[in-house]
């Protein structure tokens, strides 16, 4: 039977490569991106590839607005997601506040992915066998996450130590959901991708300049995708519930980030924090 696989961040980098194998593989992708042209590139590049088209629906997850419409949209359209793999990210240049008064990398990189998860969740464990993955990084080791503090009004900004919180809510998200879910048939699991040759992370000029000058330990997008393909389309995504991939390989996250009851509390918070 053929498998509804919903990707975020898939108009660049490891999100259009994973959707481009897995359409490759027979499942049907539903993308969503902020770039409406990059967006409707890597659709017209799944057709050609394996002669499917998939579904697109533009939205940035700097307005959570924008991701209730589309989450709506797409729960309209399927009543079943195998797949939901919350990929959007980014790293801010400075400190910015969205549209909704948040941290602009906490929103799009965790609050938004939270909002969409809670919001299709009904659809995912309408699934046989369903799987939610999100892309966390291996900065989450750097991050020192405060849920009563994630849009940083008593601690000082800093772009790394924001980008490295998120990363850190990423998998205490998934911590979180993995027991919340445990009696239901989903798993989901997290991952680190490598350190991605793409467009990501443009905005700082160190990463920028590091891609370029020495490229020696970056991977590929389509190495990077490799590992959210693999938990997407193999057992190794059912295995362990909870579980956090570092390219490729199942490793182990620091402590902080699997504190059940830290994420408990990001949860409680982040539950607050998008309501609406």
């Amino acid at each position: 039977m053929r498998r509804t696989v919903v990707i975020t961040g898939a108009s660049a980098g490891i999100g259009a490569e994973a959707a481009v194998a897995l359409a490759r593989r027979g499942d049907h992708v539903v993308l969503v991106g902020r770039n409406p042209d990059k967006l409707a590139a890597v659709v017209d590049r799944i057709r050609d590839d394996s002669g499917s088209t998939p579904d697109s629906h533009v939205c940035d997850f700097a307005a959570l607005a924008e991701v209730r419409r589309t989450a709506g949209r797409i729960a309209a359209a399927y009543d079943v997601i195998d797949v939901l793999a919350n990929n959007a990210g980014l790293i801010a240049k400075k400190q910015t506040s969205t549209v909704d008064g948040h941290d602009m990398t906490i929103q799009v990189n965790h609050l938004a992915p939270f909002l969409l998860t809670s919001l299709l969740l009904d659809r995912v464990t309408a699934a046989a066998a369903g799987r939610i993955i999100t892309t966390s990084s291996a900065a989450h080791t750097s991050g020192w996450l405060d849920p009563d503090d994630l849009d940083f009004q008593r601690r000082r900004w800093a772009r790394w130590r924001a980008y490295g919180d998120s990363k850190q809510a990423n998998i205490l998200f998934t911590t979180e959901l993995t027991w919340r879910l445990r009696q239901t048939a989903v798993v989901a699991t997290c991952f680190h991708p490598g350190v991605v040759r793409s467009d990501f992370g443009d905005s700082t000029g160190l990463f920028r300049l590091a891609k370029k000058l020495s490229p020696i330990g970056f991977v590929s997008p389509s190495q990077g995708a490799s590992t959210l393909v693999q938990l997407a389309a193999t057992e190794d995504g059912r295995g362990i519930p909870g579980a956090y991939f570092d390219s490729g390989r199942l490793a182990r996250p620091t402590s902080r980030a699997v504190d059940p009851d830290l994420a408990e509390r990001l949860w409680a918070v982040s539950g607050a924090m998008t309501a609406g």
